[in-house]
Order: structure tokens, then C-alpha cells, then sequence
């Protein structure tokens, strides 16, 4: 919440700040939800696409590292199974966040 907070202060950064907060939110209280892709158009993927390589050059990698080590760390007991697979679709949410919309389950 702090690195979207931060991002706010410039023009350029509230994209980052708004797939940083999507991502703080999820990890919140991710159980329930799930992650889909955006119906965009060609313009939206070239830019979305383009927020990712920035993102995953800047801090994708190492959070995507982070949730990995986190899902490892989880599945080791049974208990933290189901936390595992929720650190697993934060991994890749981390990764490439620009273009994907979180949505509840019914």
C-alpha cells in the first residue's frame, strides 16, 4: 500500500499505483476471488503490454520471487495448502499485473 501510495505522487506512476493497490487488495483477502483478463482492445493490450515490461523490469521479478518462496514455504504443511495455491495466483499477479481484473466467485 505504501509503494501505491508513493507511485500517486507522479503522473507517470499511477498506473503502477493502481496495479499496486489491486495487488495489496488481493492479497488481503484473496479467497473468494479470482483473476481474469480484461476484454481490451488492440490500443489497451499494446499498453498493458507495455506497463508490463516496465513493471516486471522494476518489481515483478523479485514480488514474483517473494510469492514463490511464500507458496514453498506454505505447501509444506497441509494446513498451509490452500494458502500455497493463493500465494500461486498472487506469484503470477505480481508478475504482469497491467490487463487483469480481479472478480469475486459466485
Amino acid at each position: 500500500m505504501l509503494a501505491a501510495l508513493i507511485s500517486f505522487i507522479t503522473i507517470i506512476g499511477i498506473p503502477f499505483g493502481i496495479a499496486s493497490f489491486r495487488i495489496a487488495i488481493f492479497s488481503f483477502w484473496p479467497f473468494g476471488r479470482r483473476i481474469v483478463d480484461k476484454p481490451d482492445t488492440d490500443a489497451g493490450r499494446s499498453i498493458s503490454l507495455f506497463g508490463n515490461i516496465i513493471w516486471f523490469v522494476l518489481c515483478g521479478w523479485w514480488l514474483f520471487t517473494g510469492e514463490l518462496i511464500a507458496a514453498f514455504a506454505s505447501a509444506i504443511t497441509v494446513i498451509g495448502i490452500p494458502f500455497a495455491l493463493q500465494h500461486l495466483k498472487l506469484a503470477g499477479l505480481a508478475l504482469m499485473p497491467f490487463g487483469k481484473e480481479i472478480v469475486r466467485i459466485r
